[in-house]
């Protein structure tokens, strides 16, 4: 009776078990910490498990004043990918389109100065392996392009990088493509074709390819810390293949769900399976490609805002993370490994950080660039009265230093678009999220350039004078 006795008490005074905390709790708590910590305007995600969504939610607002929540329209850029090859594969079940068999009979007007051009499949466009690439295609003759069927005209005298199939080359062009495709095939415009093959069947009521249909608010650039709005870059968005679709993340939600294989299922397992494997050349697969992680994944850059998209097959968890502000750095990535790691069971550190760092150190670069701009006019006699009997040349060479902020700037582009594997940049373009780097090396430039004037000014005063 003793041992009976004290095996009660100690059952009674054992602490209960906490219940297991709530999941959706767990990834809601985290966003409204992530939220905070990467200071962006507004933040819209969800997560997804099998057949249900965990959560979807929303923070911050949009540039109109009005609170971001799941059924707030954002721009998902390039993740439209994964919709237009769903479109394009739909056509194919149907036995409209057949994968391995050359797209540019199939499409009026489409015709290029490569004869190569004729081998293009639709498997080449959806794996990005056609051959085209921003190096060999005028990309700023397509910004203006009124419809589908006019920017596949617009190709006649441009060519291919490399012959179709034998490489992977990112190249938006692929996906518009595509788009025109999923057109002709269809006989339907492709916004159309989207929303009754894809959207509507998903029950994504909040989704289109067309400002006219759907439109989001301005987004926002970063500038040094502060948040500007500005409206989203000119260029081809109206059903655009390659990143014009516009949703929710409540509407994404259904779509990572059907993407794992479970509710409304717009394709067959095998559709499905073949969108989401690899090319035989590269690991990008349609509109899909892997991550470390073992992640199917894509993600979506426009100039006022970014998204990104993951399914995990093995475990039939789906993310999604949707901003209306882009700075230098781009938050969604992180923010989604957060939710990632928390479905796995793990505690992520809060996100962000980086674009605060960094252009808290490009708005150093340019008090520093402007103070010492001030310091070096100011010395510019000086420094002219010491050289002044010296050679042209030695005087000049004394020049480079201050002149090589210059020569940064005038490269500056370019330099972008050999990090950026040859995709075209222009000026205009990096006034936008990349912004604060403009700014810090347009004013170490001119800083440079103007203390050079002053050298050169005061050293042929100098010599006149003597």
């Amino acid at each position: 009776m003793k041992y009976l006795i004290t095996a009660l008490v100690l059952v009674l005074a054992a602490p209960v078990p906490a219940a297991h905390a709530d999941p959706a709790t767990d990834f809601e708590d985290y966003l409204e910490r992530a939220a905070r910590s990467t200071g962006l305007p507004g933040l819209a995600a969800v997560v997804t498990h099998r057949d249900r969504v965990v959560l979807a939610t929303g923070f911050g607002h949009d540039s109109d004043g009005n609170p971001v929540t799941a059924d707030t329209p954002m721009r998902i850029a390039s993740v439209s990918k994964s919709f237009t090859a769903m479109a394009v594969m739909t056509l194919v079940e149907d036995g409209r389109i057949a994968l391995d068999e050359p797209v540019a009979a199939r499409l009026p007007g489409f015709t290029m100065a490569d004869p190569r051009h004729e081998r293009i499949t639709a498997r080449h466009l959806l794996n990005q392996t056609s051959g085209l690439s921003d190096t060999t295609v005028d990309t700023e003759a397509l910004r203006d392009a009124t419809s589908l069927a006019d920017y596949a005209s617009r190709l006649r005298a441009d060519s291919l990088a490399d012959d179709p199939g034998t490489r992977y080359r990112y190249c938006n062009v692929n996906y518009d493509l595509a788009a025109r495709l999923v057109e002709v095939a269809s006989g339907r415009r492709f916004r159309d074709y989207l929303r009754e093959a894809v959207f509507a069947p998903l029950g994504m009521s909040r989704s289109a390819v067309s400002d006219d249909e759907l439109r989001p608010a301005d987004g926002y650039n970063s500038l040094f810390g502060a948040w500007v709005p500005r409206p989203e870059m000119p260029g081809f968005h109206d059903d655009s293949g390659a990143g014009g679709v516009i949703t929710t993340a409540a509407d994404l939600g259904r779509w990572l769900v059907s993407q794992n294989g479970h509710g409304t299922r717009l394709v067959s397992a095998e559709g499905l399976r073949t969108m989401h494997t690899p090319s035989t050349v590269d690991e990008y697969a349609m509109g899909w490609a892997p991550d470390d992680a073992g992640r199917l994944t894509h993600s979506g850059n426009l100039f006022t805002y970014n998204a990104v998209q993951a399914i995990v097959p093995g475990t039939g968890h789906g993310f999604a993370v949707l901003t209306n502000g882009a700075g230098v750095q781009d938050d969604t990535y992180p923010v989604l490994e957060g939710l990632a790691a928390i479905a796995e069971g793990g505690r992520p550190e809060d996100p962000g950080g980086g674009r605060q760092a960094f252009e808290l150190v490009l708005g150093l670069v340019v008090a520093a660039s402007a103070a010492l701009a001030v310091v070096g006019v100011r010395r510019a006699r000086r420094w002219a009265e010491r050289r002044a009997g010296t050679a042209r040349w030695r005087a000049a060479a004394r020049l480079v230093p201050v002149l090589l902020p210059v020569a940064v700037f005038a490269a500056y582009p370019y330099s972008i678009e050999v990090v950026s594997s040859g995709r075209t940049v222009t000026w205009e373009q990096l006034t936008y999220f990349a912004a604060p780097l403009t700014i810090a090396l347009g004013v170490a430039a001119l800083s440079g350039l103007v203390v050079a004037v002053a050298r050169v000014a005061w050293l042929r005063s100098v010599q006149s004078a003597r």
